[in-house]
């Protein structure tokens, strides 16, 4: 494979390059990863389960999007969940032949692919699987009665293809410290760290820091973020709370929500923006992976309160960009939000804090791993000599030996 110099710099011109995504059904943080790899690839594949073309970015839409079998199952795009038992088996079918770079993003089965054995394969990877691995038991006990019978052989069989296939990668990046910690416990794997994108420059703080008198929630109303438990701690407080979001515990929460808390659903960026700025703080009440909402509200100059574990820990200082919580309680909570609101926080410094995690950053970083991957690469598959030695290997060794003859 003749590589030019800084490849990722170039754009891959003269590379064939693939990226793997779980699905593309919405625009949330893996999509906003794979939208910033397509700005440094603009000529690369896009390998996918199943796609909702209407509500992915104009960016994704550019580029020639490939589904696996999964997408031509019944009713794919809103039932592409119920297909999981089928898509390690579609990831194997999928016809990688002819490419030089394969970039998975995974958090949905996607690094399972069977790359060529020339290609370098990068795995950016959101969380090892959170339904088979470290919240297993959450989802378990959530699960219908069916499910919940089918899951303990389904699980088996899904983490042992899992760790199987984790042998197909040949460098991991991880987006936390947390998600490399759980690399080396399920894949004993190494992997660096590369913060993900964050669109920060679609947020701004107000010119005067006029915080409105309610607390925000922004995220997708699933189990594990906590939502209940922010919305039972402000009913409790009879403080004002809105939520913005949608998902499947939606009409629930708005029947738990007291007078004080508002329920909003899903919201236009506009509506993102104008909440963002105007809050007291955010809410983050869950466990995350990375946790691209504190950082958007940073950027809109508000503190943030959240759980103090996961991706939290490295976008929010205690007592310097908002305040930590330690255990899913109401107390807790409310401890933490009283504790955010005695300080004084300077909304162009929580910006700056915000801005370590932007995507030239995230694009940066990429660049040198890529780089420097493709250059191993490229020496690894350099012919040998009849002694099994490399050019480059052989050089390093006759250097080797003139240095010990000249001492």
């Amino acid at each position: 494979m003749a590589l030019p110099r800084s490849c990722a710099a170039r754009g891959g011109r003269g590379m064939k390059i693939a990226l793997v995504h779980y699905w593309l059904v919405g625009m949330r943080g893996g999509e906003s990863v794979i939208e910033a790899l397509c700005e440094m690839f603009p000529d690369a594949d896009i390998f996918t389960h199943v796609v909702d073309r209407d509500a992915i970015s104009p960016t994704l839409r550019r580029h020639r999007i490939k589904t696996s079998f999964i997408g031509r199952l019944p009713r794919a795009r809103r039932a592409y969940k119920s297909y999981l038992p089928l898509m390690p088996l579609a990831l194997e079918q999928l016809d990688m032949r002819g490419y030089d770079l394969i970039i998975s993003s995974e958090s949905g089965p996607a690094k399972g692919i069977i790359p060529p054995p020339e290609a370098v394969h990068i795995c950016y990877c959101h969380s090892p699987m959170r339904y088979i691995w470290n919240m297993y038991p959450d989802y378990r006990d959530g699960a219908g009665p069916v499910t919940r019978m089918a899951m303990p052989a389904f699980a088996h069989y899904l983490r042992a293809w899992d760790v199987s296939s984790a042998a197909r990668v040949d460098r991991f990046v991880a987006n936390s410290s947390c998600v490399a910690a759980r690399i080396r416990k399920y894949y004993r794997r190494d992997a660096a760290v590369v913060h993900p994108p964050v669109s920060i420059d679609n947020f701004m703080p107000l010119l005067h820091d006029a915080a409105g008198d309610f607390h925000l929630m922004v995220g997708a109303l699933v189990r594990y973020k906590r939502p209940d438990l922010a919305v039972q701690a402000f009913n409790a407080a009879a403080r004002r709370l809105v939520v913005i979001g949608g998902g499947e515990m939606l009409d629930e929460l708005r029947r738990m929500a007291g007078p004080t808390v508002e329920v909003l659903g899903p919201q236009p960026l506009e509506a993102l923006r104008y909440f963002y700025a105007r809050c007291r703080a955010l809410v983050f009440p869950g466990e995350e992976d990375f946790g691209i909402v504190p950082v958007e509200a940073m950027a809109s100059g508000r503190p943030v309160v959240a759980y103090g574990r996961g991706g939290a820990l490295e976008t929010v200082i205690d007592g310097m960009t908002g305040a930590l919580f330690h255990e899913q309680t109401v107390e807790a909570l409310l401890d933490a939000v009283h504790r955010c609101e005695r300080q004084k926080f300077d909304p162009s410094a929580l910006r700056r804090h915000a801005s370590r995690f932007d995507r030239r950053r995230f694009q940066r970083q990429m660049r040198v791993l890529i780089d420097a991957e493709l250059t191993a690469n490229a020496a690894r598959l350099q012919p040998r000599d009849a002694a099994g030695m490399r050019p480059r290997m052989m050089e390093d060794a006759s250097a080797s030996a003139a240095a010990t003859a000249a001492e």
